[in-house]
């Protein structure tokens, strides 16, 4: 008998880097993930200190890399944002977390 194996699509690496300062606005927010993702229901977005959404509200699963979630950015000045994502794995567990990254020195 073959024991069925529950995973759950857990955060691997994310562009902007996890605590990353970077010199210069990116333009999108990609995460990559241990698992695929259930595009319904998995999402993205990105507020800036005061807690206003910085994002365009296009969080998307590329269709050719099912482990990876994006979202388009508005204009970002320099501070601090915060990256919050809640995906489900096609195995239907969810996850959750969130993450900073600076813009400027």
């Amino acid at each position: 008998m073959t024991a069925r194996v529950h995973a759950h699509a857990f955060l691997d690496h994310a562009e902007p880097r996890v605590g990353s300062t970077v010199p210069a606005a990116p333009s999108e927010v990609r995460l990559w993930f241990s698992e695929n993702l259930e595009p319904a229901f998995s999402t993205l977005k990105v507020v800036n200190a005061s807690g206003q959404q910085v994002d365009e509200g296009d969080a998307r699963v590329d269709p050719a890399k099912p482990n990876q979630l994006a979202i388009s950015l508005k204009p970002l000045q320099p501070g601090d944002y915060t990256v919050r994502w809640r995906v489900v794995s096609v195995d239907t567990h969810a996850t959750e977390g969130d993450f900073n990254f600076r813009v400027g020195r």
